[in-house]
């Protein structure tokens, strides 16, 4: 049996229009962020979900809302975006002044680098792929959505290709990437489609 999810990230927020960092931050989603949900949710309509799963965060329970209205859906709390301890919050041009060696390390390699009072990277990308094969074993041969962050999808299809490139694997806001699940193996069949956007 074959289980199809669809990682689908939230729209966009007026921090990520920003560049802030969000991670636990409980930020909602800007008008236009509002607008590309709306665009997915005409994109999807013809997929018949079995099971909806989501992120704790307001910005993927909005997004949510958006695409599913009042569905059943189940909240994971382990489908968080990574916590950026003290980059919370913060502008890109605001880290490089105030922790320039930090931040370029972590940039260049968040798999080594370190951030004071963040989520260490490693222990995100675990609590990540358990959480995401929890729902695909509980979930065989259905389909199912999941609504979450780029960081969240970034690091899942990091582990599936075994690659350590997290920046290049980190989806656009609204985007949809789709992940088969079969013989306890996953295979991204599409990896952030934002055909809904153009």
């Amino acid at each position: 049996m074959t289980t199809k999810l669809f990682l689908i990230r939230h729209g966009i927020t007026q921090w990520n229009k920003e560049r802030r960092y969000c991670g636990y931050r409980d930020i909602a989603l800007s008008k236009e962020g509002k607008n590309q949900i709306i665009k997915l949710r005409k994109y999807i309509k013809t997929i018949d979900f079995d099971s909806i799963y989501s992120s704790d965060r307001l910005r993927a329970l909005e997004t949510k809302s958006i695409l599913f209205g009042n569905n059943k859906f189940k909240i994971i709390r382990d489908l968080r975006e990574i916590h950026f301890g003290v980059l919370e919050g913060l502008r890109h041009e605001d880290i490089i002044k105030k922790y320039p060696k930090i931040y370029t390390n972590w940039l260049k390699d968040p798999h080594k680098g370190r951030i004071p009072k963040a989520e260490n990277f490693p222990v995100f990308k675990k609590r990540i792929v358990k959480a995401i094969k929890k729902i695909a074993r509980l979930n065989q041969g259905k389909t199912v959505a999941i609504v979450c962050h780029g960081g969240v999808i970034g690091s899942f299809i990091g582990s599936v290709l075994k690659s350590r490139d997290f920046w290049g694997h980190v989806p656009k806001a609204s985007s949809l990437t789709l992940v088969e699940y079969k013989n306890s193996k996953f295979k991204i069949i599409k990896f952030n489609d934002t055909a809904h956007l153009r």
